[in-house]
């Protein structure tokens, strides 16, 4: 990655406001993009911040707003250029100067509206587990979570205008002045110090536990450090390196740089020193996401949420709390809330569809088969309403601390007895035509009565939780489902099955969704 170019695209590049591409556009978590392309610029952050600097107020914020930055290249300079724009609009701004994960914004959030009538919001340039050229800035509202649709689309048309106008409506300040004016705030000390109240880390000590840590040089090397170091875990971290360029990461399957810790290619450092640890724990860049390797190796992300389903609802009382979980998350979570009686949230995919029912507290768990989740604190109360990697990896030792068994074989004894999933995921290149079809179809479009020989039980197009649509379409049976969608960020179908009838039948299920997706869209598989 050419570093010097991309940096200076970022202050030199100018966004086409009628080229679609290169408008503002808040995908499930954030406007992202690269100046390589255009798509992410100074010029983006500038009309972004400036939106939210005037609408925020209209979405319950006006205290302090916490600013935060990852640890890729172009987070830097947009943080700097959010600060910039923040100070002059009159905002009090609460920041670090180092590098701050998601959910100690989040965390940051929730605690501060607690005891304060002025609500504050936060800001996070970081695109999260997307290569080292990308770049991105999420909106936080003073729930503490993910933006909602409502709130993205105003910041997304009021940014537009910003753009189109050629930004002559956006306050700056110079960046010494508006880092002079802001007032520093302890993020990690914050997490640290209530962490306690969500996790049991006097079992994770008392155990003994040899925990090793990849940050995957992101930004939760800081808390993963102060973590061991005030509760005297036996925690060794296995590569303390900040690089912007990544240069350290293994290429994923495609070839392409990504810092996601549900990859085992992107995991290979840890996972090749497994053996020194009883558990081992990988993050993304911003810490929303957990990798848990055991000594049999990097868990599946949906084997791990069941066993922490378990785990958790078998350890909190949490009253009548549910279970959350995305449409396309593994139904083996539906089996172990139903084996515990609880009922299930389904929702679309995206984390903001938590956000409420874990501020409220009638979510106790919301999980996406992405490898993000974040639960309630031991009294019902709220953590972290964004998803939180750093919590999921201190759960994973606590359940082996605490049951004497890693994460990996309670799902084993899980699988055992609800049933054994096979779960697969297919991307399918498609125009920008054909996505828009995808996210059109409807119950009818599915004219057979069977799947891979069961009865279909049901075709949703809006999940059984919130009601919202899918933006695409999901059939289910006794023992199996698939599911068939948009991406969000790129050209691309997102075809996702599981059974629990064994690898051969997952394969039907697999070839009747493609058959289907393709016959609706034109496409060949």
């Amino acid at each position: 990655m050419d570093l010097l170019r991309l940096l200076t695209l970022y202050y030199e590049e100018r966004p086409d406001p009628q080229n679609p591409l290169q408008r503002v556009a808040f995908g499930t978590s954030g406007h992202r993009g690269t100046s390589l392309k255009g798509t992410f610029t100074e010029a983006h952050v500038l009309a972004i911040t400036q939106a939210i600097a005037e609408l925020r107020a209209s979405f319950g914020a006006t205290g302090p707003l916490f600013l935060a930055k990852d640890t890729h290249a172009l987070s830097e300079p947009a943080w700097a250029t959010a600060l910039s724009v923040l100070v002059a609009n009159g905002i009090e701004v609460r920041l670090e100067e180092g590098y701050t994960p998601t959910p100690l914004v989040s965390l940051a959030i929730l605690e501060h509206n607690a005891h304060h009538p002025a609500k504050a919001d936060g800001i996070l340039l970081t695109p999260s587990h997307n290569p080292p050229e990308d770049g991105g800035l999420k909106y936080n509202p003073p729930t503490g979570g993910p933006a909602d649709t409502r709130i993205t689309k105003a910041i997304e048309e009021r940014a537009d205008t910003l753009l189109a106008e050629g930004l002559k409506g956006v306050k700056r300040l110079p960046f010494r002045e508006a880092l002079r004016q802001a007032k520093p705030f302890d993020y990690v000390g914050l997490y640290v110090a209530k962490v306690k109240e969500a996790v049991d880390l006097e079992a994770i000590k008392v155990a003994g536990l040899r925990l090793g840590v990849d940050p995957l040089g992101g930004a939760s090397l800081r808390v993963w450090e102060r973590l061991a170091e005030a509760y005297h875990l036996n925690l060794e971290v296995v590569n303390p390196t900040v690089d912007p360029t990544f240069r350290f990461m293994p290429p994923d399957h495609d070839g392409k740089i990504r810092m996601d810790c549900s990859s085992p290619y992107a995991m290979a450092g840890l996972l090749a020193l497994k053996d020194r640890f009883d558990l081992a724990i990988g993050n993304d860049p911003d810490a929303d996401r957990h990798g848990i390797v055991t000594p049999r190796g990097l868990m599946n992300p949906n084997h791990y949420l069941a066993a922490a389903v378990f785990h958790l609802y078998t350890t909190r009382t949490w009253p009548g709390a549910k279970v959350g979980k995305t449409a396309v998350t593994s139904a083996l979570l539906d089996r172990v809330a139903r084996a515990l009686g609880r009922e299930v949230y389904e929702t679309p995919v995206g984390f903001k569809y938590f956000v409420d029912g874990l501020l409220q507290g009638w979510l106790g768990f919301g999980g996406e088969e992405s490898a993000g989740a974040s639960f309630l604190r031991f009294d019902g109360r709220p953590f972290s309403t964004d998803k939180d990697g750093i919590l999921l990896g201190l759960l994973a030792a606590e359940i082996l601390a605490k049951r004497e068994k890693g994460p990996d074989e309670l799902y084993e004894e899980l699988a055992e007895r609800l049933g054994r999933p096979h779960y697969a995921r297919k991307d399918l290149p498609v125009t920008p035509e054909a996505k828009a079809r995808l996210a059109r179809l409807s119950p009818e479009d599915v004219k057979e009565k069977e799947l891979a020989g069961e009865p279909i039980l049901a075709i949703l197009t809006r999940a059984p939780g919130n009601g919202e649509p899918l933006g695409g379409l999901k059939v289910v049976t006794e023992n199996a489902w698939f599911a068939a969608r948009p991406s969000g960020t790129e050209d691309v179908a997102k075809v996702y099955a599981e059974s629990f009838k064994g690898e051969e039948h997952l394969k039907e299920v697999l070839e009747a969704a493609l058959a289907l997706v393709a016959k609706t869209l034109g496409l060949s598989t």
